[in-house]
């Protein structure tokens, strides 16, 4: 009796064993050489205009587990939505084993609006896509807008609706022309003035800017260091420039 028991034993031992090293051989060995094999050595971030490599590999870098090339390669491809302020999307390659290539696309924010401390920015379609309480010195802010609805991700609604419209082809052609202008103001009648810091030129109402911003970028390079207050609202061709009152 007791030599079947230490027979039964012994098989049971070896199944044991067997079972243990097909473990090792189909899990365990896998599993090891995907760890050190695929290290993340190497990421490369292109595209953002608002984000350094360092910061944007800071956000993307959560456990050791995204040390991992495979790992942090299939979270973000196909089950992690990146959620990064002015990021709109970003696209990820497998490079190799060790290297992973990140694509990013920023959200294109055309202006934004000072409401209760905070500055909210919003796209060509009027709608908010972010919120921050410090202001971005590349984004203008925009007076004079009379909002009905203020709500993250929803169109900001506004007196007028083709006032949108106008904040593009201004914000398109000031980039164009690389204005550094601080704030677009509206006045009641819809009337555009511009502040540029050291000059403030007012506008007027037009169906597009170009002609009139591109004289503006003239005026601006012939005044660096003056004061002015510039009248480009009657015409094209004819401007009244005033020296600012500096003593405020």
């Amino acid at each position: 009796m007791s030599k079947k028991l230490r027979k039964n034993s012994n098989s049971v031992l070896k199944r044991i064993g067997l079972f243990v090293l097909k473990i090792t051989v189909f899990l365990i060995l896998p599993v090891t050489i995907l760890v050190f094999t695929f290290q993340l050595k190497n990421i490369t971030v292109t595209g953002s205009s608002r984000y350094d490599s360092g910061q944007i590999i800071e956000r993307l870098i959560e456990s050791k587990a995204d040390n991992n090339t495979l790992v942090f390669f299939l979270k973000y491809k196909y089950f992690k939505d990146v959620k990064i302020p002015f990021v709109e999307k970003m696209s990820f390659e497998l490079v190799d084993r060790n290297s992973v290539s990140i694509r990013v696309y920023d959200k294109k924010i055309i202006g934004c609006i000072e409401f209760m401390g905070d500055y909210l920015y919003f796209d060509k379609d009027g709608i908010i896509v972010e919120s921050t309480s410090n202001m971005l010195s590349d984004i203008p802010l925009i007076k004079g807008l009379k909002f009905k609805k203020i709500v993250l991700n929803e169109k900001l609604e506004v007196q007028k609706d083709e006032l949108f419209d106008i904040i593009l082809n201004l914000t398109q052609q000031i980039e164009k022309r690389e204005l550094n202008v601080k704030t677009i103001s509206f006045n009641n009648n819809y009337e555009v003035t511009l502040n540029l810091g050291d000059i403030k030129a007012m506008l007027g109402k037009r169906s597009t800017y170009d002609v009139i911003l591109s004289k503006l970028k003239n005026i601006v390079a012939e005044a660096k260091g003056k004061k002015l207050t510039i009248d480009m609202s009657t015409g094209t061709d004819y401007f009244i420039a005033k020296p600012e009152n500096t003593e405020e």
